[in-house]
């Protein structure tokens, strides 16, 4: 997969990965992922212990990231006044690696390298249980990692649910196979 490409790929039958291409240095990118204050601007709020053994307490609070009249859909109504999630981190290596168990949905691994003076940042999601799952997630990481450059140009962030909905059914095509 290239940087120019913003979509996630298929890397096993349970791991996709995607990745982004984004405007700053390590230790920009690294703070945009570990601390509450800006990650809860793109992703999550809560607590993330940066040394292996350390928790990960996340909220997901998707009204806060989109408009009022972009409410989500009725398969994720659950999720639209909050989410939580918990895991342990895995590994840590500022600014260069995190990795932490997501709940019941495996582990994510945060790779983040100096690339063409800015930050390539590549996101592995493993041991995804089925199709739904890779779908959802895929389609999630990629509305939040458009939400993460959003507000590290500074721009217009984009309607999250809208977006979410449209990616979930590019995903389903692209995966399929």
């Amino acid at each position: 997969m290239t940087t120019n490409n913003p979509y996630g790929e298929r890397v096993s039958n349970d791991t996709v990965r995607i990745e982004r291409q984004l405007p700053g240095t390590l230790q920009d990118i690294w703070a945009w992922i570990t601390e509450n204050d800006k990650r809860e601007q793109w992703m999550a709020r809560g607590t993330l212990e940066q040394r292996v053994g350390g928790q990960v307490r996340l909220e997901f609070r998707h009204k806060e990231l989109t408009y009022a009249d972009d409410p989500a859909p009725p398969k994720y109504a659950d999720m639209a006044e909050s989410a939580q999630l918990q895991g342990v981190v895995t590994a840590c290596e500022p600014p260069r690696l995190l990795a932490h168990t997501w709940g019941g949905q495996g582990e994510v691994r945060y790779e983040l390298s100096e690339s063409h003076g800015g930050v390539r940042l590549v996101i592995t999601h493993q041991r995804l249980a089925g199709m739904e799952d890779m779908l959802s997630v895929s389609a999630g990481w990629h509305a939040h990692l458009d939400l993460l450059v959003t507000r590290v140009k500074g721009e217009v962030r984009p309607r999250y649910w809208e977006h979410h909905t449209r990616l979930e059914a590019e995903y389903a095509r692209r995966l399929a196979g």
